[in-house]
């Protein structure tokens, strides 16, 4: 087989990339961790936000059945323009699994990360889960492997999970109260009987606790995810994030309601809203006080491929990777020289940040700012640096920028602008949808943007800036809230002006 090259990730990775202020779980967020979990997430895509920009993850389809009913959730097959949990195209056997990842390893050499995530639940399908756990880690050592679930099954399989390298586990808990929980979940199948309502709510919430302090016994970092349903956990989820921190969860990942009625939920066909952009954001911030939040999350299907934000699933579907000739041996050589460009990028990265700081303090003075913060989005195909045309994004990652530096806030997604045309026939354009989609930013950055969308986006209060192509994207956001608070657009208030040692 002859090795593919590098996409855009990965040959990007030695001329830019994301500086480690710019991501959620970086140097500044992860100083507090040991080395030996710092180590377990520097490559992790769905762990660390500096990691998303470089590597890639996949998720394999081999679980179907589910021992819970969720009222946001509603598992289709062959929808392939479908971008939510529990949608797949073809529910595999592990060894077609196996077979699909090696694929997928050879041809993505920036792929890190395996993950069972459906589209049922992967501990209610403990078989197939763990048949495809052993052949990886025969045949693919090098793969971070995965498991995402509702924690009803968990406690149970904890044991058999530590015996493969299965270093990260994903429970999604959405409450801590059985009255909200009987809100959320019709009913679940426990001890071959169906229960419904509180007393459903009630044995899931203990099972999740348990299995969560179970795995943080053994060593495996967890992630706990949360849906954000208005007006049902809303204001519970911070009590949720504090729960999930004090038992060991190393990070939280509050995830927007989906609800489009053409999916088919309970949810969506009775009516209930999803959060706003601010609504999310807030809540996160909340719980940002107790918790390390992830922000980048994609709510990817239960067959990605790909880097966060795109998906390369039909490239390897199972009829094409019957015709692939893999050379694994030889695909790890490159795997492994990949892999070490984008390490060598990262830590330049921070380096440089650190030596940033290390000028700042050796100058003598620190000024202490109040400022109003100016959100950006960012159109950026990957490597941590804006990369992308204005009419091809698809989403766009969203800055907030203020005295206290740049902060990444999470992702909006979109309508690429050249593919035109009206969205799902109610008129609303492509541009129309990207400017309702980037409200409350002030400027949008991208790598080139073409004349005709440029008014609309300045009549919509946007700003496009197409100056910084190529750049860092974490310099190119200050670059650009300094220029506004050199012309005068930002009100600057010092309030302390501080010597340092």
């Amino acid at each position: 087989m002859q090795l593919p090259v590098i996409n855009n990730a990965a040959s990007e990775a030695k001329s830019g990339g994301c500086s480690s202020g710019s991501c959620g779980s970086t140097d500044d967020q992860m100083g507090h961790l040991p080395d030996h979990i710092r180590d377990k997430v520097k490559n992790h895509p769905c762990y660390s936000e500096e990691a998303h920009h470089y590597f890639a993850r996949m998720h394999v389809a081999v679980a179907p059945a589910c021992n819970i009913q969720c009222n946001y959730c509603n598992r289709k097959y062959d929808c392939s323009n479908e971008s939510r949990p529990g949608v797949v195209s073809e529910v595999l056997k592990p060894e077609q699994a196996v077979k699909k990842v090696l694929a997928v390893a050879a041809t993505i050499p920036q792929m890190t990360v395996l993950g069972i995530a459906g589209p049922g639940d992967a501990l209610a399908n403990p078989a197939r889960t763990f048949e495809t756990f052993r052949k990886l880690s025969e045949q693919a050592p090098d793969i971070k492997l995965c498991v995402s679930t509702n924690g009803l099954a968990l406690p149970e399989n904890v044991e058999e999970m530590s015996r493969y390298n299965i270093d990260h586990v994903t429970i999604t808990i959405n409450c801590v109260d059985p009255d909200v929980g009987a809100q959320i979940y019709p009913w679940i199948f426990w001890n071959n009987k169906r229960i419904k309502g509180r007393e459903a709510a009630e044995i899931l919430i203990a099972q999740q606790q348990k299995g969560l302090e179970m795995l943080v016994a053994k060593g495996i970092l967890v992630k706990v995810n949360s849906v954000l349903i208005p007006g049902v956990n809303d204001k519970h989820l911070e009590e949720v994030s504090k729960i999930v921190k004090a038992k060991g969860a190393f990070l939280h990942n509050v995830m927007p309601l989906i609800s489009e009625a053409e999916h088919g939920t309970y949810y969506g066909l009775t009516g209930q809203r999803g959060p706003t952009n601010e609504e999310l954001q807030a809540l996160q911030d909340a719980c940002a006080g107790d918790m390390n939040m992830m922000r980048h999350c994609r709510q990817c299907r239960a067959d990605a491929v790909g880097l966060l934000g795109e998906d390369r699933g039909a490239e390897f579907t199972i009829d094409k990777i019957e015709e692939m000739d893999i050379d694994y041996v030889e695909a790890m050589k490159m795997r492994a020289e990949v892999h070490a460009a984008i390490n060598e990028e990262m830590e330049s990265k921070r380096l440089a940040k650190e030596s940033k700081v290390q000028l700042v303090s050796i100058q003598g003075v620190q000024k202490n700012e109040v400022t109003r913060p100016v959100l950006m989005a960012v159109a950026t195909k990957g490597g941590g640096v804006i990369n992308e045309h204005f009419g091809h994004a698809s989403e766009f990652l969203i800055y907030e920028a203020s005295g206290a530096g740049v902060r990444f806030i999470g992702h909006r997604r979109t309508i690429p602008y050249c593919e035109g045309g009206d969205t799902c026939g109610d008129g609303e354009s492509a541009l129309d949808k990207t400017i309702r989609e980037l409200a409350g930013c002030e400027a949008v950055l991208c790598s080139k943007v073409g004349y005709e969308p440029w008014g609309p986006l300045e009549a919509a209060g946007i700003q496009p800036n197409g100056e910084h192509a190529m750049e860092v994207i974490e310099d190119a956001v200050m670059a650009v809230y300094e220029e506004m608070r050199a012309a005068g657009k930002l009100e600057v208030k010092v309030v302390e002006q501080q010597k340092v040692a």
